[in-house]
């Protein structure tokens, strides 16, 4: 249950200003049919996160304890530091919505391709090896993701411009930090995690 909850909070908290969750008000903006745009999401999330929480899991079996602690820990430390960082849309992924894809498939498309590499998909990977539990962290990252976004394509710009984002991003990268040290410092093992 903690790694669903964790990996739930922390990509929902993550996810608050990132580059998809602008392309979640682009796509809003553009399209205006927030069914397909969610179900897009929803559909590109699990694809993307299952992928990365697979590969978390491999990464526990290959690596020492010692190793993937240290990996780890200096991991999330590093999250903490790029969260910090704002995000924009590239234009590339701004010109997929010509694509003659539809709706649901742009949205499938242009978020699976956004969420390549981008934090939340990394915070997957290391959530997967840390907490070793593939489906609690896939589907905690995933209702994280649709938690923030979601909101996004339904209430738009009327929403955009209320959120402190540098607290959010402080907030998030504060997290990132503790689990960091909690990883380093062995605290996950001392209490059985």
């Amino acid at each position: 249950m903690e790694a669903f909850l964790v990996s739930t909070g922390l990509v929902a908290l993550a996810e608050i200003g990132d580059k998809t969750q602008l392309l979640a008000f682009l796509l809003a903006a553009r399209f205006r049919k927030p069914i397909p745009i969610c179900l897009g999401i929803l559909i590109a999330t699990l694809a993307n996160h299952a992928f990365a929480g697979a590969l978390g899991s491999w990464i526990t079996g290959l690596l020492s304890p010692q190793v993937l602690r240290w990996g780890l820990g200096l991991g999330f430390l590093g999250m903490a530091v790029w969260t910090l960082i704002p995000d924009k849309i590239d234009d590339d992924l701004e010109g997929n919505s010509r694509l003659k894809l539809g709706v649901l498939g742009t949205t499938v498309l242009a978020f699976f391709l956004a969420e390549m590499g981008d934090k939340t998909q990394i915070a997957t990977v290391a959530l997967a090896a840390r907490f070793n539990d593939f489906f609690a962290v896939v589907a905690g990252t995933t209702l994280g993701m649709m938690i923030a976004n979601v909101p996004a394509v339904l209430l738009g710009d009327r929403i955009a411009h209320k959120i402190p984002l540098r607290l959010v991003h402080g907030v998030a990268a504060l997290i990132f930090a503790l689990l960091g040290l909690a990883t380093l410092g062995g605290l996950g093992e001392r209490f059985g995690l």
